[in-house]
């Protein structure tokens, strides 16, 4: 039986959830949650199927340019997704990691953040990233402000400066890099996401809004990812 080929870390921009509420009326708040609903079956899924590093973004640095109401309202959504972690996830063999300035966030937020990952770090199951008040710019600056303060600091030599010393200092040092980007909404975007980790990464479109995603669409998008050659610029 053929081994099925899976990406070792997948990335997924989850997009679409104000135009899904708008289709129907509703307020783009609930769309919001509408998906942090996938986000939880999609996260599991994930897991039990044996994806071994899973990537999300759930919100950038851009995003403090929306309105304010909404943006209140993701934040609202982040602490509960991170207090029903905390209690309800317990049975769930996952790593949680955040990337992401996450000093930008309110007291009790942060103080979720670091519990979630101080509770799930002994995990040895799928790593989960969020990707929170993350850009991918913003990453490349701050992995180089690291390097020249290790410059600096006599603990690395400039002559030592080269991509892997740079990978070290990306938030996802000692991951893989992502094998697979997911974009749902039908947007052709990488929309400032992982900028330097997916230079190679296959990307996969779906028309699909990010609430109306299902393990079926994920599926699709894994098995057209299988067909794939990937040269890494060979032939």
């Amino acid at each position: 039986m053929t081994e099925r080929v899976l990406p070792r870390h997948l990335g997924i921009i989850m997009d679409g959830n104000g135009r899904w509420a708008k289709k129907r009326g509703l307020p783009r708040t609930a769309g919001h949650a509408a998906g942090a609903a996938v986000f939880k079956t999609i996260t599991r899924y994930c897991s039990r199927i044996g994806i071994p590093y899973l990537t999300v973004y759930a919100f950038s640095t851009e995003n403090w340019r929306r309105p304010q109401q909404e943006v209140l309202a993701l934040m609202g959504l982040f602490k509960q997704y991170l207090q029903d972690a905390l209690i309800n996830f317990l049975d769930e063999n996952v790593k949680v990691r955040f990337l992401g300035d996450t000093t930008a966030f309110d007291p009790q937020l942060r103080e979720l953040i670091a519990k979630v990952e101080h509770v799930s770090e002994n995990r040895t199951g799928m790593v989960l990233n969020i990707a929170l008040n993350y850009g991918g710019r913003a990453e490349i600056v701050r992995a180089v402000g690291l390097l020249l303060h290790d410059i600096r600091s006599g603990t690395l030599s400039a002559d030592a400066i080269g991509e892997k010393a740079l990978s070290d200092r990306m938030y996802t040092a000692g991951e893989p890099d992502p094998d697979l980007i997911i974009r749902t909404s039908g947007e052709r975007r990488i929309s400032n996401f992982l900028l330097w980790q997916s230079a190679y990464a296959e990307f996969c479109v779906t028309d699909v809004l990010w609430p109306d995603f299902k393990p079926k669409d994920l599926e699709r998008a894994l098995s057209d990812y299988a067909t794939r050659n990937r040269r890494f610029g060979g032939i």
